[in-house]
């Protein structure tokens, strides 16, 4: 990304803020309080109110529950492990403290850094009014003012740093399930994509390949020589991508906890004692990855993995997620004991389901314990959002200590602004829901805008079991996303799309995804390169469209593109606003791609349940991949066509960036032109 000063941004400070991390450009402090918004001051927290047009749009937050416009509810910065992502919830796994409003007098933006609990009632309490609290009363606020929303994200990048690259495989086709233990089930299911000609990239391995739940260890019995299975697995172009949790298990005859002890690494409670919390492992010491020692050790972790050839991780349960502790446990039984016996009324059974209920993930845990921030000594919930993304950064800085010149893939579960530079995310433990297809499609820009443009949700859903059609249509929002990942959960239907009898159209659903693939990794390359969105609401591209700024379910892609999933059971189509003359792409196969060229306006599309659709506005082109695909190294070879809209002897051009794939050594950028052309839109092959 190109190195410039952020102009539209000024920086007020509140309170004694911890350095976290998030910002690489150091501003200048601006006294007094920001203009457009009225301070106060209420004990320790600090309130910053605003008031609003009916017309003002609200967008960022990153990954939150509702719409695209978050007006009219109350969030919570609060990074929290739930597993129910509806409506009424106000925070889940990340915080994402970045908010433009926006609207036909004004642009407004504002990025709190302020790692502790933030609320954001964004027009809920009162229609007319926003008002943000800071808990902490401890921050950095930003302000943007006299900016476009694009050029609000832009500066908050130019602040915050460049987007992580991940390798051109990690834009492959990805299979995942929490149930993959050994050898045997690894290659069953690459020979249930490769004997059907599905494509596939990589494998993903949940907690059942380890040895006991154990961080960095593997379970020599069902994979006896871990390298000789990564080997075998990249003869057929499969890349393994372990999982790693935050929790190291209470046991010095574990290395990593024999480690962490001899290095000091652990977080620990008020009088120096280690905390320790139960995950999967049991009881288990927590690294403090706000402490620069503690994250070097922590990715040091990582070498013996890589050095058997792994290349790829996904991290998880570092909100930190809590089981329980061994004092909340204890707390937990005196109160049962107490009550043991008693004829509980509807007050005493309530309170007996809810002290069990409430071990996980305890507010009081979460307060008793420590980190030493290179000297500062610092109490958890103060800065507990920055849990998730110290862990994304230790691996990363482990990762790139071995070997600083590649590419690997990441992605976490928990993050912070920041941690976008480290790794991506993924939408964490969502539901075979159709109401989570549309969430997926309306968490990607917020995730965007903050910087997390490599993300992405269990295509499917993780818990509950999926059904055909749902898996289909969304598979046809999944080949847009930068990471294409099936994920189930253990105990639900197989998820793998051969289990089902319409495999075969979600293999020509995938096979698109490679088709589309030089646009997709031109567009995102060029957005984490230039500061730019991969995915944006339609009010950022059509300012002056109210019809378009008030569309909350299709996403302009790239600088080209726009798409409109189908998100609803039994539909046999759905309604589409084009805010301008568009051709569209039916993608059915590889083979099979039926274009209709469309005017502005409102249109209601029939659309197959086989059939994925985008949208490619006149007077552009885009280019696809030529040839069958397995695996994203079979790219080098395709022939590139132009797909687009043209005018009567109207010419366009595509600026197609290409590197390796796997190191940071700078890509090219080209023009692809097509020729002129008499007809309306054109499929043009081998363009110059």
């Amino acid at each position: 990304m190109p190195s410039q000063h952020p102009s539209h941004i000024l920086r007020y400070v509140y309170g004694d803020p911890v350095s976290t991390g998030a910002v690489v450009c150091e501003l200048p402090v601006t006294a007094g309080d920001p203009a457009a918004f009225s301070v106060r001051h209420d004990g320790t927290a600090v309130s910053f109110s605003l008031d609003v047009e009916p017309e003002d749009l609200m967008f960022g937050l990153g990954q939150s529950v509702r719409g695209m416009n978050k007006r009219g509810h109350i969030y919570r910065s609060w990074n929290t492990d739930d597993v129910m992502h509806v409506e009424e919830k106000e925070s889940l796994y990340g915080s994402y403290n970045f908010l433009i409003i926006t609207g036909p007098e004004r642009t407004l933006a504002l990025f709190l850094d302020d790692p502790g609990e933030i609320t954001w009632d964004l027009c809920h309490t009162s229609l007319e009014q926003v008002v943000i609290t800071s808990l902490n009363g401890d921050l950095n606020l930003y302000v943007m003012e006299d900016c476009t929303p694009a050029e609000a994200c832009h500066d908050l990048r130019l602040l915050t740093g460049p987007s992580y690259l991940p390798p051109l495989w990690g834009f492959g086709y990805i299979q995942s399930r929490w149930g993959y233990a050994s050898r045997e089930d690894l290659e069953k299911v690459v020979r249930g994509h490769r004997d059907r000609g599905i494509p596939l990239d990589g494998v993903c391995m949940d907690i059942d390949y380890m040895d006991r739940y154990r961080n960095f260890t593997w379970n020599r019995e069902k994979i006896p020589d871990l390298a000789a299975l990564v080997r075998d697995m990249k003869k057929e172009h499969i890349h393994l991508v372990p999982i790693i949790d935050a929790g190291i298990p209470v046991d010095e005859n574990d290395a990593a906890c024999r480690s962490g002890l001899e290095n000091d690494s652990f977080v620990r409670r008020e009088d120096g004692t280690l905390f320790q919390a139960a995950v999967w492992p049991g009881l288990s010491y927590f690294t403090d990855y706000l402490n620069t020692r503690a994250r070097a050790w922590f990715g040091s972790l990582y070498r013996p993995m890589l050095e058997a050839g792994i290349d790829g991780f996904w991290n998880d349960m570092n909100e930190p997620s809590l089981f329980y502790s061994p004092e909340g446990m204890a707390r937990a039984y005196e109160i049962a004991d107490e009550m043991r016996g008693k004829n509980l009324d509807l007050n005493g059974n309530w309170r007996l389901q809810s002290t069990f209920q409430s071990l996980a993930n305890s507010r009081q845990d979460y307060a008793s314990f420590y980190h030493d921030m290179d000297g500062r000594k610092v109490r958890h919930d103060k800065v507990h959002n920055l849990y998730g993304f110290g862990m994304t950064r230790a691996s990363m800085e482990g990762m790139h200590a071995y070997d600083p010149d590649r590419r690997f893939l990441l992605f976490t579960r928990s993050s912070y602004i920041g941690g976008h530079r480290y790794g991506g995310m993924w939408m964490g433990d969502n539901r075979s829901w159709w109401s989570h297809l549309k969430l997926n499609l309306q968490m990607l820009p917020g995730l965007n805008m903050c910087g997390f443009l490599y993300c992405g949700a269990d295509l499917g859903g993780f818990g509950s079991d999926v059904t055909g059609d749902l898996l289909l249509r969304w598979l046809e929002l999944g080949i847009f996303t930068p990471l294409m990942r099936n994920h189930s959960s253990t105990g639900t239907r197989e998820q793998e799309i051969y289990q089902f009898k319409n495999w075969e159209d979600m293999c020509n659903i995938i096979t698109c995804r490679y088709l589309l693939l030089p646009y997709i990794y031109s567009e995102f390359m060029k957005a984490a390169l230039d500061g730019g969105l991969y995915f944006r609401p339609l009010a950022f591209d059509y300012p002056d469209d109210r019809d378009a700024c008030h569309v909350d379910d299709q996403l302009m892609l790239g600088g080209d593109c726009m798409i409109a999933p189908v998100y609803e059971p039994n539909a046999i189509g759905r309604s589409v606003y084009l805010p301008e003359d568009m051709l569209l792409v039916r993608l059915i196969s590889i083979e099979n791609l039926i274009l209709e060229p469309m005017n502005k306006g409102y249109h209601f599309l029939p659309v197959a349940l086989n059939e994925a659709i985008l949208f490619v506005k006149r007077g552009h082109v885009i280019p696809l991949a030529d040839g069958h695909f397995r695996c994203t190294d079979d790219l080098a070879q395709a022939q590139l066509s132009l797909l687009g809209w043209l005018g009567e002897k109207e010419q366009a051009g595509y600026e197609l960036y290409t590197d390796d794939g796997r190191s940071y050594a700078a890509g090219k950028r080209r023009v692809l032109r097509s020729d002129r052309v008499d007809g309306s839109y054109i499929l043009r092959r081998n363009p110059s």
